[in-house]
This record gives C-alpha cells, sequence and structure tokens, in this order.
C-alpha cells in the first residue's frame, strides 16, 4: 500500500531537517506558516512566517552546537490534511542532556504545510533544558 502524499510530506520534512537543508525546508511550506513551540523559556512561542519558523530551527541547531537529533517513530495522517507525527529527541546544551518524545501535528494545504503545533512528553523537561 502506497503512503499518503501528507505523510511522505512529513517525513521529507524531517529528513530534510536532519540534514540541515533549509531550501527543502523552505519549499515545504507556505509563506505564513507559523510552528508553535510549547513551554515557558526563551525558545517557545509561536514562530509566524517562514523566515521566523528557519530561524528557530536554526537556532535550535546554534543552541546545541549541532547536536541536536530528532528521530521520526511514526506520521499519522487523517486524510483532512493533519499528520500527526512521533518523534524521538536528543541534544547537549550547557552541560545538560534531553532524550525525550514528542511529536508535531501538522496542518497542511494542498501540498504544502501551513501550521505545526509541537507537543512534548515533559513541559518541565523541556523548559528545564531549554532555559
Amino acid at each position: 500500500m502506497a503512503e499518503h502524499p501528507h505523510a511522505a510530506l512529513v517525513r521529507r520534512g524531517y529528513a530534510a531537517f536532519s540534514a540541515g537543508d533549509v531550501d527543502t525546508l523552505r519549499g515545504m511550506m507556505t509563506s505564513d506558516c507559523t510552528h508553535h513551540v510549547p513551554g515557558s523559556h526563551p525558545l517557545s512561542g509561536d514562530m509566524k512566517g517562514i523566515d521566523a519558523v528557519l530561524d528557530y530551527y536554526g537556532q535550535l541547531a546554534a543552541q546545541t552546537n549541532g547536536t541536536m537529533r530528532v528521530e521520526l517513530r511514526d506520521a499519522f495522517v487523517d486524510g483532512r490534511g493533519h499528520v500527526m507525527s512521533v518523534h524521538q529527541v536528543t541534544a547537549e546544551r550547557g552541560g545538560k542532556k534531553i532524550d525525550m518524545a514528542g511529536g508535531i501535528v501538522f496542518r497542511i494545504v494542498g501540498d504544502k504545510i501551513t501550521d505545526l503545533d509541537e507537543c512534548v512528553a515533559d513541559m518541565a523537561a523541556s523548559d528545564d533544558f531549554w532555559a
């Protein structure tokens, strides 16, 4: 059975993120996309617009000295423009380590990502890591 195109889009996005392929990511998202980052740390909030989203991704790499890894575990579709991903994040920052499950709820219109709602398994641990 062929993979749903929305799940395939998300898988390509994770691969591009992992490779630092900003051009591919830019082509996959609408110019007004928003990435919602949970928590109460300096990187949390709503990154509005493709440039702000890509800048956020750059900050993740810079803040972790390139140690951040995100391994996509699964992607679930609803056939109505939503994909729910499940992933594992590992990174080191300022003497701290994180190894945590998380996910993103993607909203897709046509063949472009318009919205990303990030979720984490442990909000307190995430806030502590990024603080």
